[in-house]
């Protein structure tokens, strides 16, 4: 799918809009965009207000537009019950891909409070956006060499990064934020005495392991999204994981060259949590998917790597191994576990330390990481006693 809508796509998407009172695709929205308000902007071809309605809550609407699910505002458009549900976040990808060209944030004096934010991913960002409107000085610290966290594993037919970059340079102001990359902080609460208050936005950095004999023969799917060169292969891959990581590690897999990827899921296939355009996606691309099936060990085989899998089966209440039911599989080049992932330890006890993003939730979609950077910002405000 193209990044963007043609003019026509645009229109044809914008035409279709009810104009619902409720606005039940903002209702949907964590970080509570108006759809409503910026579609009917663009309808009467008042671009600049069709842009300052996205931004108004989301700083990063641009790269949200590209990868965010289904399942906020379109899930919720009225229009689907018509016939299918409007491309929303196409639709604002397109505006403001084409029509924003300013700045359009109004920033308060400064008022001498100085904030560190740990880790410069959506929600990082998002804290960052919201705190400087509102007259603070932020300091973001990001242990790797560019912006976006997460995201930068994402592949670049999804998500350019100069996509991440160009949000970046409409939050950016040099008076107001100072970046520092490759400056890993260990320990937050360290921050505490140089600053009036610290966000922590590390989201998971750790990858949750397999668990089985072998699993060094394997590379998680961090290393391998943030430097798929370094692991092209013309052979076979497997990918163990059934998620939304999982899917791009296989799209990635096959678009680099792969004679063949298999994708290993420890439960149904409907069960996968993926959006149907992804399940779609999949499918075109003739990747392989094993439901049902969980590794049990990996040995070296030459050249190669056997993958030794079991079948599964659901007892009611839960998911477990099959007796009997292992298989050696001896011809893959590379193996990818894409499981899930996990935050670092929280030791910090501070009411002027705030966590938000994945790191404190979980994981997440871009969106709700936006969302919850900019409910840690206002938290912080409101325990300097300034709130915005």
């Amino acid at each position: 799918m193209p990044l963007y809508l043609t003019k026509l796509q645009l229109q044809a998407e914008l035409n279709r809009c009810l104009g619902c009172k409720a606005k039940p695709c903002m209702n949907a929205c964590p970080v509570n965009c108006n759809p409503h308000d910026f579609i009917q902007f663009a309808k009467e071809n008042d671009w600049q207000n069709a842009v300052g309605a996205i931004v108004l809550n989301n700083p990063m609407g641009q790269t949200c537009g590209l990868i965010c699910p289904d399942k906020f505002c379109m899930k919720a458009c009225t229009r689907r019950n018509v016939d299918f549900p409007i491309n929303i976040p196409r639709v604002q990808a397109t505006i403001l891909n084409t029509w924003r060209k300013d700045k359009t944030h109004v920033l308060k004096p400064l008022n001498g409070k100085r904030i560190a934010i740990i880790g410069a991913g959506p929600a990082g960002i998002a804290a960052a956006a919201r705190l400087i409107t509102e007259g603070y000085f932020v300091e973001i610290f990001e242990s790797r060499h560019e912006i976006g966290g997460a995201l930068n594993m994402i592949p670049s037919e999804r998500l350019p990064h100069e996509v991440i970059e160009r949000d970046w340079s409409f939050i950016f102001e040099p008076d107001r934020i100072l970046l520092h990359l490759n400056s890993r902080i260990e320990q937050p609460a360290e921050l505490i005495d140089r600053f009036d208050g610290v966000i922590v936005s590390t989201g998971e950095p750790n990858c949750v392991s397999l668990r089985i004999p072998g699993e060094a023969l394997s590379i998680s799917y961090m290393d391998y999204l943030y430097e798929p060169e370094k692991y092209r292969t013309d052979g076979a891959v497997a990918v163990i994981g059934g998620g939304n990581v999982a899917v791009d590690c296989a799209l990635t897999a096959q678009r680099m060259g792969a004679s063949s990827v298999e994708m290993f899921i420890r439960r149904r296939i409907a069960d996968m949590r993926i959006s149907k355009a992804e399940y779609l996606e999949l499918i075109d691309h003739k990747i392989n998917l094993n439901g049902m099936t969980s590794p049990e060990k990996i040995e070296e085989h030459g050249d190669l790597k056997i993958l030794w899998i079991r079948r599964n089966i659901f007892d009611g209440e839960r998911w477990h191994g099959l007796e009997n039911s292992s298989i050696p599989l001896p011809y893959f080049s590379l193996i990818i576990r894409a499981i899930g992932s996990r935050a670092d330890e929280k030791t910090d006890n501070c009411d002027r330390l705030i966590y938000a993003g994945d790191c404190k939730t979980g994981g997440s979609t871009i969106v709700e990481a936006i969302a919850s950077g900019r409910t840690a910002a206002s938290e912080l405000m409101n325990t300097l006693g300034m709130a915005g």
